[in-house]
This record gives structure tokens, sequence and C-alpha cells, in this order.
């Protein structure tokens, strides 16, 4: 069993007892509330002014609003499990801890190395995204800033993607109480700006053009796609529809990933104060805010415009929030919009780059990495892991393009949430007298429902996502061989060896 990682299982006790760990402890500053701000930070971004928009003149038609509610249904029975874990085991690393205490030390780090994919990755594109709306912003306000994209000689340098990293760095260094309250600020902007848009369109809808709420079914031509751009579920015969029942799910799948992100509160179990009882309040409550938000969003917008005027165009141009106000002549509200989605980006990156910083600090104290990055600084952060994070993401958002990298995010979250939901399974059939704060209800019913309908979601992904994805794992799997197997400290302890000291420098 020593040397096997495949059924080396860290107990919970021994999870929870790693939290007191003089070197590498985290300070517990965080509430509910905070949590809350954390989840809604992180799901509620640009999307919101235009995943609605494409997803309704494309796909659905008004009843994306009805796959809003459905993918909020699917998100929450994974939320469900995700609170069990967290508040049974309130520790730093989310689905990798949790995996350790299930499934064992490999899954703990197939699944440790999947979220880095998640978190690194979404923060350096979401960056990306936040530098082209700065850039949108200055021009609205005259300052003729078409990009913040500068050449130094062949090598294109985003350098309002940098400024965006770097600060928000030095915050995430600072503290992770200070890093609740600047999320804190920046949401309640950006649901300011949503809840703004969202009275201003309710004088412009039309009923009518809520009917049909179901279009009648079309089919979608392919366009000479090439099968690497084609989902799994179009290459084993299922072709693709829009519009209709089928259009409906196939709405549903894709709005899914507007949720994608609440799952990083339960990376913060360790630093807030009353973990059993918060954070699944945290996980929970962000997850209604949500929905709420993007279900009264979607009903303004399909009530404002005939879901046919916000079909993606010829050019490739598709609609937002703001086609439909500029429809209706109030084109200044294009100014907010810009605004909303700058807010809403800025927390997106923080909240992402802080559950990366989480997951690697719980790895390396695993000793699945080096043990010297899991050393708190005096802020009570992991100072060295936040600092490395920070310039990857800084370097991958300034230097690199990041507008194909999407998909690899979703599919590394729905993976993540199909191993929780299984994993509450494991742990209640091999630890049930472990005391649970909250516990999902109608086990096994509602886990085994959620990694199906992830599993689904999954399959609705392209074959080039699943490649990138194959390809990802099997560098993780390296890596593991070549240093984690070897440096575990749960090998050494395994193999009656002592775990190593702390790394003090």
């Amino acid at each position: 069993m020593a040397g096997n990682g495949r059924v080396r299982v860290k107990s919970i006790e021994q999870s929870i007892a790693d939290t007191d760990e003089p070197g590498t402890k985290l300070r517990k500053d965080l509430g509910a509330l905070d949590l809350v701000v954390f989840g809604v930070a992180v799901a509620v971004g640009a999307g919101i002014f235009t995943l609605t928009a494409s997803t309704a003149g494309n796909v659905a038609g008004p009843s994306v609003s009805l796959a809003f509610v459905m993918a909020a249904i699917a998100c929450g029975l994974a939320a469900l499990c995700y609170a069990e874990f967290a508040s049974t085991v309130p520790v730093a690393g989310s689905a990798y801890t949790f995996s350790y205490a299930t499934f064992g030390e490999l899954m703990a780090w197939i699944i440790g190395w999947d979220l880095v994919m998640e978190f690194a990755v979404g923060a350096a594109a979401v960056a990306k995204g936040w530098a082209l709306y700065l850039a949108q912003f200055l021009g609205y306000l005259g300052l003729g800033a078409k990009s913040t994209t500068v050449h130094l000689g062949p090598i294109p340098v985003d350098w309002g993607a940098f400024l965006l990293v770097a600060l928000l760095t030095w915050v995430l260094v600072a503290g992770v109480k200070l890093s609740s309250r600047v999320s804190q600020v920046i949401t309640a902007i950006k649901i300011s700006v949503v809840l703004l848009v969202v009275l201003l369109g309710i004088a412009y809808i039309n009923v009518d053009n809520y009917s049909p709420y179901i279009p009648p079914e079309t089919a979608i031509a392919d366009g000479g796609k090439s099968w690497l751009d084609q989902t799994l579920f179009a290459l084993s015969g299922g072709g693709g529809t829009a519009f209709g029942v089928t259009g409906l799910l196939a709405a549903a799948s894709l709005v899914f990933f507007a949720f994608i992100g609440f799952d990083v509160v339960a990376t913060t179990a360790e630093e807030t104060r009353d973990p059993k009882r918060d954070v699944p309040r945290g996980i929970i409550g962000s997850l209604v805010v949500i929905t709420v938000l993007y279900v009264s969003v979607s009903l303004v917008l399909t009530g404002m415009v005939k879901y046919t005027d916000l079909a993606t165009k010829a050019d490739g141009t598709r609609a937002t929030l703001a086609t439909a106000f500029a429809m209706h002549g109030v084109t200044w509200v294009a100014v907010i919009i810009s605004l909303g989605a700058l807010a809403g980006l800025t927390t997106v990156v923080l909240v992402l780059m802080l559950g990366q910083t989480r997951v690697l600090f719980a790895m390396s104290r695993d000793g699945l990495l080096p043990r010297g990055l899991a050393r708190t600084g005096e802020h009570g952060t992991p100072t060295r892991i936040t600092l490395i994070v920070g310039g990857a993401v800084a370097l991958a958002a300034t230097l690199f393009p990041a507008d194909k990298l999407e998909e690899m995010v979703n599919i590394g979250t729905l993976f993540a949430f199909v191993l929780v939901s299984l994993g509450v399974l494991v742990l209640r059939r091999t630890r049930p007298d472990l005391p649970r704060a909250f516990r999902t209800p109608l086990v096994p019913v509602v886990p085994v429902l959620a990694a199906l309908a992830c599993l689904w979601l999954m399959y609705n992904l392209t074959a080039l996502t699943w490649l990138r994805f194959v390809g990802w794992m099997a560098i993780g799997f390296l890596v593991y061989y070549a240093y984690g197997r070897r440096h575990s400290r749960l090998a050494a302890a395994s193999a009656g060896g002592v775990a190593p000291v702390p790394d003090r420098g």
C-alpha cells in the first residue's frame, strides 16, 4: 500500500489536523456573506450581457429563461454535494482535498491538476477579455483606445491584462479579508449595473415577443466544420438542432457554464470562521442569487426584442444586451453595460486566482508539490504560491491569445463536479460515522443525477476540447510520477517514515 498512490487515502482527521500546522496556517477571516459574494463574483461576469442574447437568438428563443432554470437545477445538484463535503472536510483545496479523502492520492492529484486548468487558464482568458472591455470603455469616454495591446518588435503585449493581474495579485497577497472587501465593492457595482439594466429594459417589454416561447425546431448546418470542432454528441450521430425542445436542452448545456465558479467557494473553507455552517450557506446562497440575476436578464431581453433579431449575423457579429437597447434607440446604455462588464470580469479574475492559490497550497502542504510553497506570510496567505500564480496568469494573459481556452475551463470544471458528486457516495459508505453539518438530501439519487448531468454536458463539448483535456492530463501524470509520488507526505508516513518538516525558509 505504501508504494501505491492509487489507494493511499488521506484521512479526514489528518486533513483537518494539517490546517493547524505552524508555518502553513491560513487565517480564518471569512463569514457566510463573504462566501456568497465570492460565488456571485466569479459566476456573474460579462457573460450575463452576451451569453443570454446569443443563446436566445441562435438556440432557444424566449425559452432561454427556462434553460437557465434547468441549468441551475443541474448545477444545484452538484452544489448540494459540494456543500456536504465542504462542511465535513473544511480544508483548503476543494475537490482536490475531497478526492484525497475518498478516491486516493492519484485521483486527488488528477483533480488538483485539473483544477489548475480550470482556475489559472480561466483567469488568463478572462483577464484578456477584461482588457478588451477596457479598450471599449475608454473609447466610449473619448480616449481613443482601440486596444490595450502594443507591439514590442514582433511580440504583442497586452498591458491592460497585465495591469489587472498585477493589481489583483497584490490584493491576494495582502490577505483574504482585503480580497473579500474588494470583491464586495466591485460585485455591488456589478449587480447594480445588472439591476439598472433590468429596470430600464422592463419599460420596453412587449409580451408578444415571448410567443412562441419554445420556437419550432430547425436543423443546424455544420457549415463544413472539421470533426475536431464538432461535439461528441454530434459525432456519435446526434446531429444538431436549434429551438424546439432539443434546442432548449442544448441551450441548458450552453448556459450551464454561466454558473461555473461557485465551487471556488469550497476552496476557502479553511479560511472560514464557521465552515460547517457558512460554507453550505455560501455555496447555495450564491447559486440562488446567480440564478435570479440570469433569469431576470433573459426575461427582459427576450421581451424587449424578437428573438430572431438576436441571431448572430452572417459576418459573425454577435448580439448583446446592448443590441436590444440600441434597437429602441437607447444607445447610451452600452456605456453602462461596458462598465458592468469591467466590474464583472475584475471579480471573476480575482476569485479564480484565489481558488488557484488555495488548491496549489493544499497540494504543496501534502508534498505533491514542493513543500516550501505552502509557507504562509505575515498576512496569513500563501505568498509564494500567490506570486507564482500571479506571474503565470499575467504572462499568459499578456503574451498569448486566450480566445480558445474557455471550453478547456468548462471540461475541467465538469470533471471536478463528477468526482465530487460520486465522492459523496463513497464517503457515506466508507465513513458513515463522520459528523456532517450539512447532508446532501436523497442520497444516492441526488449525487447520481448530478454526475449524470455533468457527464451529459461534457458529452456536448467538442472533440478538440477533449483532445486538449487528455493532453493536459497526460502532462499531469508525468509530473506526478516524476515528483509528487516520491515526495508525498502520505507516502512517507505509510512507508513508516517521518513526514517532512515544513520549509521555514
